[in-house]
């Protein structure tokens, strides 16, 4: 019995130790084990074995070394207290077997490591509305945390277009002044404070739009005033699609990852999320909310796979028939808005210009606003008849917001490239100008939407729900919850139509963030006082890409509509170089060139081979192999990202394995200690009876 109980100790020619020469003495013990060839992991990596050596090491090679969390800080590593003490004190082990340079130069690098982290935690603690998003998304989830930081975003980069525009535009033209035949900015008796609602009179001579940039002191060649202010607006433009572009992509690489097989640990959730550190009882109530609204998240999520996958084949047919018709009803509303923009826009035209605004001031203004009313008509009620339409398309909760935000941002971008179009086609005495006063109008317009709506039916709703919730209107009315897609839409415009009209209306980022901070302040008195939380959860990851991918969809537009205009200008003088930078028939083209042709020969040579299409054909080939180099890399990234869960997956099937092993060898040993008590029972009487006691 003991012979058959004793174990055989037999070094395994496994990868590991066959190829590797950094094996520590705790992985020696670990492959001499006979246990360590009956686990599952080890019975499906089998048939790898038999790849040639080359492949073998250099799959080796790519792990890189086992003692790579000897430098990671003790915190981090998951394993128990005993583990982490064994640990810290094989790392003094260690520290003392080596010289007085390396020990210092360790030491070094992690007090490095620990200031820096001390700092990126104090610095991430003084963002703005820090403490406001931690209220928020205890109440009323991520989700609605993902639309104030992606406000608070736009807040930071209509600051930094600011900042552009003082360096480039503002700054040199208060500087070095203005051409000597400027009109003065002065407040005439013919202006009044409907000014500053149309854009007109005082404010269209102030620097608010592109008239007043006109050629100062500053006139050299290559450095005056039309091109600063180009190159003002190019910055701005490049430096937001470079911005927005690296949101976007990092967004899609995390929910990338994921994938689809990605799943909540609920069993961490509940019994390793608490934060222990917690000390006010807000905070812990904070908390509590964080961890419910999770796994609010996860059953829903299961819920609807689970009945996604009991579908016959005939219930799906039924459901995409129904889809079918569905998405043809939201054509036809979509058919029908373009078509009431457009009435709005050509009667706001054809009528401005025959009435009098000085004898029906107000008629005046409603009519200045009409387009800007259709628009917020439209851009309304449509989204809430997308929002009812995608709930009957049997769709998860995550999937019908983003259903919607698709439906609703094209929505918006037709209907704002609509009135772009009948403005851009109109003309004056300065187009430029009048563009500006669209765009100025536009967002003057979407804040005064915001504050009524929030002031004048959310928070008497609100009111009403408390002191009379018995009532007929309380209950018609019902309750009120944070729609994240219309919210996140109305910021999306509010930014295209700032990034549309930068060029006409410089200062419009800085009324942008003035706007976007009294939004934000706005916004949470909306939630916080009259909203109360959705029922249903949505993954925020996976909306936050889509809601800087429509971010990136309106600066695509703003870059096209400039595009088409100074291209309009090239093709036919029209008298919009009449007034600002690119006054006295200069265009944007013209001084360019005037420019280029003052510089050396050999830049000239330069400049002109940049812009030929002996250029174009190699840049492009050399963009073909980077973006097919990296769709390679990433897909060996996918590759390797599906072998390390492969690898979490058969990690718990060892442990398992090893669980159920354990119990075996307990029980056998239970069972041999059984049998041997026994048989030293059954020995003693059998004793007895060979060599009876001698009588006396």
């Amino acid at each position: 019995m003991e012979e058959r109980n004793t174990v055989s100790f037999s070094r395994l020619l496994s990868d590991g130790s066959t190829h590797s020469t950094l094996s520590s003495d705790s992985d020696y013990e670990y492959y001499q084990t006979e246990i360590f060839d009956q686990l599952p992991s080890i019975q499906a990596s089998r048939p790898e074995q038999n790849k040639p050596e080359e492949q073998l090491s250099h799959d080796h090679l790519s792990r890189g070394p086992r003692d790579k969390a000897s430098m990671l800080p003790l915190r981090n590593l998951a394993m128990c207290i005993q583990g982490k003490r064994d640990a810290r004190d094989k790392r003094k082990m260690q520290i003392s077997n080596i010289g007085y340079w390396e020990s210092w130069r360790r030491s070094q690098s992690i007090n490095r490591k620990r200031v820096w982290a001390h700092m990126g935690g104090a610095i991430k603690g003084l963002l703005p509305w820090q403490h406001t998003l931690h209220a928020i998304e205890g109440r009323f989830g991520v989700g609605v945390k993902a639309y104030f930081v992606f406000l608070r975003y736009l807040v930071y980069l209509n600051l930094l277009h600011c900042a552009l525009i003082s360096g480039f535009i503002l700054g040199p033209t208060l500087f070095y002044g203005r051409s000597n035949n400027s009109e003065p900015l002065m407040f005439g008796g013919n202006d009044s404070v409907l000014d500053f609602f149309l854009g007109s009179g005082y404010l269209d001579r102030s620097p608010v739009f592109f008239g007043f940039y006109t050629r100062g002191s500053l006139d050299l060649l290559c450095l005056n005033t039309p091109l600063l202010y180009l190159a003002g607006i190019l910055t701005i433009i490049f430096l937001s699609l470079i911005m927005v572009v690296r949101r976007t992509t990092v967004g899609y690489k995390h929910t990338w990852m994921l994938g689809k097989r990605y799943s909540m640990n609920v069993s961490y959730k509940i019994f390793c999320g608490w934060d222990f550190t917690i000390q006010y009882p807000a905070a812990a109530t904070l908390k509590h909310s964080f961890i419910r609204n999770d796994l609010k998240l996860f059953l829903e999520e299961q819920s609807f796979s689970m009945r996604e996958a009991e579908r016959t084949f005939g219930q799906w047919a039924r459901l995409y028939l129904l889809r079918f018709f569905l998405n043809l009803l939201v054509l036809s509303l979509l058919g029908g808005a373009f078509y009431l923009i457009y009435f709005a826009t050509h009667t706001s035209q054809s009528v401005g210009q025959v009435s009098d605004p000085f004898q029906f001031p107000l008629f005046s203004l409603l009519l200045q606003y009409f387009p800007a009313i259709a628009i917020n008509f439209v851009n309304l009620f449509l989204p809430h008849i997308f929002r009812k339409i995608s709930s009957f398309e049997d769709y998860s909760f995550t999937t019908q917001i983003n259903a919607t935000l698709v439906r609703s941002i094209f929505l918006k971008l037709a209907s704002l490239g609509i009135y772009l179009f009948f403005v851009i086609t109109t003309t004056s005495q300065c187009r430029e100008n009048q563009f500006g006063r669209e765009m100025y109008k536009l967002c003057i317009f979407n804040f005064l939407a915001t504050f009524c709506n929030a002031f004048f039916l959310n928070y008497p709703r609100k009111l009403v729900q408390e002191k009379y919730p018995l009532s007929l209107l309380a209950r018609l009315s019902g309750k009120q919850h944070f729609l994240i897609p219309f919210n996140v839409l109305d910021l999306v415009h509010i930014q295209t139509v700032s990034w549309v009209g930068v060029y006409y209306c410089p200062l419009l980022p800085l009324i942008g963030t003035v706007t976007l901070i009294a939004t934000l302040y706005i916004k949470k008195f909306t939630v916080l006082r009259c909203c109360v939380a959705e029922q249903r959860m949505f993954r925020a990851s996976s909306s936050s890409v889509l809601f800087h991918f429509m971010l990136l969809l309106g600066l695509l537009m703003a870059a096209a509509t400039l595009g088409f205009n100074l291209y309009q200008d090239k093709q036919t003088f029209t008298p919009s170089s009449s007034c600002g930078p690119f006054g006295k028939g200069e265009t944007v083209f013209n001084v360019t060139g005037v420019c280029v042709d003052s510089l050396p020969s050999l830049a000239q040579s330069t400049l002109h081979y940049l812009a030929s299409e002996a250029f174009a054909i190699p840049f492009i080939l050399a963009e073909i192999i980077i973006v097919t180099s990296y769709v390679s890399r990433g897909r060996a990234n996918q590759k390797a990202i599906e072998r390390l869960k492969d690898m979490l997956v058969m990690s718990s099937s060892d442990k398992r394995f090893l669980v159920k092993q354990h119990t075996t060898m307990l029980r056998r040993q239970k069972n041999t200690h059984l049998v041997r008590s026994a048989g030293m029972k059954e020995d003693v009487p059998l004793r007895h009876y060979k060599n009876p006691p001698p009588h006396n």
